[in-house]
């Protein structure tokens, strides 16, 4: 029996049933569901020889489209096998070989969040923008980020920030090697206050200075997508048709769904329908 470490691409919906990306005692999660697929298939005889490893854990809410984990496992996967076990809100749709020792994690060249909300258009987006660029580079994050109860290094390096407009929406992007806990949310948070001018430009630079700890609430969570993780060149994906096709048709019939309630909801507001 020959073992071979993979990396798996996959998708989750951040519905209120999953407490999260990351295992937790009695609380189902999107990292149960994985490993009990992986079970269930045959594919790892037991969790602590697997070496399952997630590349990026999100909170409760938090969707991905292109989420990563490695795993050892004792057969050539078949993603479509594996998917049946698997809730519809969950999806493998890609993976590649690695040498065993690889790691998920420590291995990606960087993160790519998108942060999704309503589009105003009292929004000041020059001054957005301006801000944006701020960001961008080496900065220490804790008031960007939750508090931790333990001392952790805050220090990060901001690859890109931008955002664009489409169908009525804002679009944030974020690109680094790594994030801290909420880090996304509360950056989006703090450039709607500076974008509708309840905070001036110099009180959002002024949150680069760590002396003090800043609290606030984070932006929604429901808003937050992991969009992608890269890694080098030599990290080619086999992508899967029939695993791709079922992602589709999934966010396709989630989306007719929420096209009716919002149609519902919005009837029920004015009174208009005959």
């Amino acid at each position: 029996m020959v073992i071979t470490r993979y990396l798996f691409k996959f998708y989750y919906i951040g519905l209120k049933r999953f407490y999260g990306s990351q295992r937790q005692p009695s609380k189902l999660t999107i990292e149960d569901c994985l490993i009990e697929a992986f079970l269930k298939k045959r594919y790892i005889n037991n969790l602590e020889d697997s070496g399952f490893e997630v590349a990026s854990r999100t909170d409760r809410f938090v969707s991905a489209r292109g989420a990563i984990f490695s795993i050892k496992t004792n057969k050539v996967p078949i993603l479509m096998e594996i998917n049946s076990i698997l809730p519809k809100q969950i999806g493998l749709w890609a993976y590649t070989p690695v040498p065993l020792p690889y790691l998920s994690r420590f291995n990606a060249e960087y993160r790519h969040y998108k942060y999704f909300m309503p589009f105003t258009k009292n929004l000041n987006l020059k001054v957005i923008k301006k801000a944006c660029k701020e960001l961008e580079g080496r900065h220490d994050f804790k008031n960007f980020s939750k508090r931790e109860n333990k001392e952790i290094n805050t220090i990060r390096d901001m690859i890109s920030v931008n955002f664009g407009i489409r169908e009525h929406f804002i679009i944030f992007n974020f690109k680094s090697k790594a994030f801290l806990r909420q880090q996304i949310r509360r950056i989006v948070a703090k450039l709607i206050e500076l974008g509708l001018n309840i905070i001036s430009f110099d009180d959002f630079r002024e949150l680069f200075n760590s002396h003090e700890y800043i609290s606030y609430q984070p932006a929604n969570a429901t808003g937050l997508i992991l969009w992608d993780i890269v890694y080098g060149k030599d990290i080619e994906f086999i992508y899967d048709n029939k695993s791709l096709e079922r992602m589709k048709n999934i966010f396709f019939k989630l989306e007719q769904e929420s096209n009716q309630k919002r149609f519902l909801f919005k009837i029920m507001q004015h009174n208009d329908i005959g």
